[in-house]
């Protein structure tokens, strides 16, 4: 009678644990709560203004970032997307802002919008090639420049080993890995 008993609530609790894994299995539920992207509003806002990518604007902040708009480089990048204070000015002073402070670039809202704002000088730059983008997004598109010049790397993910510098190897491939989870993720609802 006990294993009898014993046997029975042993298939209970399987079944059980085969019914939540199903019914998981296909949501994006748990894959929101992995791969979660804060700041959606000012990403989809600034991605469609500069036409860019919004899940790849996101994969983008979760790499620099992870989201933490206080982030700050050991090289000066600040914020979201890491924009190095130089650029941001730059950018800001061809969008029309003619002062703004450092600490501002903490703001989720303004650095977005730099950020995206330089990301499509970027794709403009770069003839739309993704990886090239990510690349001088990391290194500088001098550098990307140089590379494709003198035939060190073609501009592929194919190819990413060939870039000279460890950290924007690793940083396309950890962009490109997060761009696909929110595709997969996200892109359906939309």
């Amino acid at each position: 009678m006990k294993r009898r008993r014993k046997r029975s609530r042993l298939w209970f609790v399987l079944s059980f644990i085969v019914v939540i894994v199903v019914l998981f299995y296909n949501s994006n539920w748990l894959g929101k709560l992995v791969h979660p992207i804060h700041y959606q509003k000012e990403i989809f806002q600034f991605a469609e203004q500069n036409g860019l990518d919004p899940y790849l604007v996101a994969a983008i902040i979760r790499v620099e970032s992870n989201f933490n708009p206080d982030a700050e480089s050991k090289k000066g990048a600040v914020g979201l997307m890491q924009l190095m204070p130089d650029t941001a000015d730059w950018i800001l002073e061809k969008e029309g802002f003619s002062t703004y402070d450092f600490k501002d670039l903490r703001n989720p809202e303004l650095n977005i919008q730099a950020g995206t704002r330089y990301l499509n000088f970027l794709f403009e730059y770069f003839n739309n090639n993704r990886f090239e983008v990510l690349a001088a997004y990391n290194a500088g598109q001098g550098n990307v420049k140089k590379w494709k010049e003198s035939g060190i790397w073609d501009g592929t993910l194919q190819d990413v080993d060939r870039i000279p510098f460890r950290e924007t190897k690793k940083y396309v491939s950890s962009v490109d890995y997060y761009y696909k989870k929110y595709m997969e993720i996200y892109a359906k609802e939309r």
